[in-house]
């Protein structure tokens, strides 16, 4: 019977060994040579050299001058990803999208993009819509001190340049990608 135990044991470590530690060896040193730029997150570095944040992981933002993300459920916790679990019954949905909606100064008869108002359903989607983008360009352009224009021109340049799939054609802006091409190519506003 003790024999048994230790084949057992025995076993159960060249699982472990095999599984746990070889295959993610496998997977790492695949995904070193594939997609070096992936393998650690697709992370984004500022001038200095530091990580700023991963191009996959939305951020808060919400000084005027930047775009901002959609709404999370789980405040940009990447560690608690998740959705609200509320009913579309429940009373506090409307209340968070009313006091969202408080926040984007809208023209009469705009509507705000459902990115905008709805989280995600990890609640850390870095991507919104360009109709949800545009809809901040006159925020970003006034706190800027630049021509709307200008702004619409690169977010409509940075959608086409995306290459993540869209079930419309209007096409995706990445928000953290997007303001730092915003402090990189306008006038620079203190650091994210």
């Amino acid at each position: 019977m003790l024999n048994e135990f230790i084949r057992s044991f025995r076993l159960m470590g060249l699982s472990i060994a095999v599984c746990v530690v070889a295959y993610t060896a496998l997977i790492l040193a695949t995904a070193s040579v594939v997609a070096p730029e992936k393998r650690l997150g697709s992370l984004l570095y500022g001038s200095d050299g530091q990580v700023i944040g991963s191009r996959l992981v939305a951020q808060p933002f919400t000084r005027p001058e930047y775009l901002w993300p959609r709404p999370s459920a789980v405040d940009y916790n990447a560690s608690g990803a998740g959705g609200s679990n509320l009913s579309p019954t429940n009373p506090k949905i409307r209340e968070r999208a009313d006091a969202i909606l408080a926040n984007y100064k809208l023209k009469d008869g705009a509507t705000l993009p459902a990115d905008l108002a709805t989280a995600s359903g990890s609640g850390l989607d870095p991507h919104i819509s360009l109709a949800a983008a545009l809809i901040q360009a006159d925020r970003i352009a006034m706190s800027r001190q630049v021509e709307v224009s200008t702004i619409q021109e690169l977010l409509q340049r940075q959608a086409a340049s995306r290459s993540v799939p869209t079930t419309d054609s209007e096409g995706l802006v990445n928000v953290l990608e997007f303001n730092l091409l915003l402090d990189s190519q306008l006038k620079s506003v203190e650091s994210l």
